[in-house]
């Protein structure tokens, strides 16, 4: 018997959530195939079989969470499709009890029953000291509350306590579930803590369990408020010029690169530019080093059924605008379709994340740890500005926003690097010139 465990997935993921099991128990198997799909922190991985033949045993539910060497199913090498060995065994032993005379099966059932008055004898006499006599279940009861049988008084005609005694003895159900509670562990008295809540509602309510992802992106946010100094600067960009600029040249661009024009490319761009400019803020903090990066691998957020993923753009200093556009619209498209890979996610350098595609005028961007900055961009609305020669118009203005980790990043090298930002993207025809 072959046995299947969690394999080593990578180094920062050490633990997974069963999500489906791809074969059922007896199913033919061959080495390589894969046979459950895990979840992890990250992305959903497949784990393959070790070994060729039945799948005999499953030792982990869909929704169990297991760890790296967890074992999680056993295949029978020499095993036929259908049914495994063990399967024939207990088949073999249900047949061979269905043919046992009736009554030797009423035989053993007041065997049972003789065995359990002996038992239960036996526990009477151990008490005999006391001058006790009690059930084994009120024994039992007694010692989970507490409660010393010398002082209960039984109802019963012949002095033996039974537990509807020893429950009276509690003082009712209300001080029995207090002392209960008062014996148990911790992580059972959290348990309790949390099944008590769940009766407050008067009303209907559906509790859904977090998936691991979910749970992970908490975590991982609250991590970011609290390991880091966080500070939000904001501006105002007019985006008059990039919206000129895309209608005069999306349809030529679209054909030329079979992938349209976007927004995103341009603040890319714009955000790789400051960086060179500012590069604490494409930094990170290693104990007491600071690892200033010279590479710029941009974190693109982007919202899936499941939560969100940071998938990141590779070397975006050395990508044109068509090169930026296809690498988000692949990104997007494996985010959605759940083909991220681990190599996907991890080595980000910034995070450039866009609320305004669902309408977000402003907000504050969480650190995408441990990047030490992220920039938020936000829905374009028309506001009356004034302009140079003091006239007002309606101009299409964005928010955008810098989060940024105040221990290495100072406020003026944020603000400037915001104002840096704005600079380019209201003069798009000097990005493309130096992009």
């Amino acid at each position: 018997m072959k046995e299947i465990k969690v394999p080593e997935l990578a180094e920062s993921i050490t633990e997974g959530t069963i999500a489906e099991w791809l074969v059922k128990k007896g199913d033919q198997v061959e080495k390589g195939d894969p046979i459950l799909e895990l979840e992890t922190d990250k992305v959903n991985v497949e784990v393959n079989a070790d070994a060729s033949g039945v799948l005999a045993e499953i030792l982990k539910d869909e929704g169990d969470d297991v760890e790296v060497g967890d074992v999680i199913a056993k295949v029978d090498e020499n095993g036929e499709a259908g049914g495994s060995g063990e399967d024939e065994s207990s088949k073999e032993e249900a047949s061979s009890e269905k043919e046992e005379p009736a009554q030797e099966t009423a035989g053993n059932d007041e065997k049972q029953e003789e065995k359990q008055e002996e038992k239960q004898e036996s526990a009477d006499q151990r008490d005999t000291k006391n001058d006790v006599v009690a059930t084994p279940a009120a024994r039992k009861r007694a010692r989970e509350l507490g409660i010393d049988l010398s002082e209960i008084t039984a109802k019963d005609p012949l002095g033996r306590i039974r537990p509807e005694d020893v429950d009276a003895a509690a003082g009712g159900s209300s001080k029995e579930s207090k002392k209960a509670e008062k014996k148990e562990a911790p992580k059972q008295e959290k348990k309790s803590k949390e099944t008590s809540g769940k009766t407050e509602f008067d009303k209907p309510v559906e509790r859904i369990k977090m998936s691991r992802r979910r749970q992970t992106i908490a975590k991982r946010l609250v991590d970011a408020q609290q390991t880091s100094a966080m500070l939000t600067t904001f501006n105002e960009v007019d985006m008059t010029n990039v919206m000129k600029l895309r209608s005069e040249r999306k349809e030529a661009f679209q054909k030329k690169h079979d992938v349209k024009l976007g927004f995103m490319s341009f603040f890319t761009k714009a955000a790789v530019g400051a960086l060179k400019e500012f590069p604490l803020i494409n930094a990170e903090i290693q104990e007491n080093e600071i690892i200033q990066k010279k590479f710029y691998d941009i974190g693109m957020a982007v919202s899936t059924d499941e939560g969100l993923v940071v998938p990141v753009v590779r070397d975006a200093d050395r990508l044109d605008f068509a090169g930026i556009e296809k690498g988000i619209m692949d990104m997007a498209q494996k985010a959605r379709n759940k083909e991220l890979q681990l190599d996907d996610l991890q080595g980000g350098s910034f995070t450039i994340t866009n609320g305004g595609i669902f309408g977000s005028m402003l907000s504050t961007p969480i650190l995408n740890s441990p990047q030490v900055g992220i920039l938020g961009l936000h829905n374009i609305e028309k506001r009356a500005k004034v302009m140079p020669d003091d006239t007002i118009q309606a101009r299409p203005m964005m928010y955008i926003a810098l989060s940024y980790d105040h221990r290495i990043v100072d406020g003026k090298d944020a603000v400037q690097f915001l104002r840096r930002i704005k600079e380019m993207i209201e003069d798009p025809y000097d990005l493309l010139l130096e992009g």
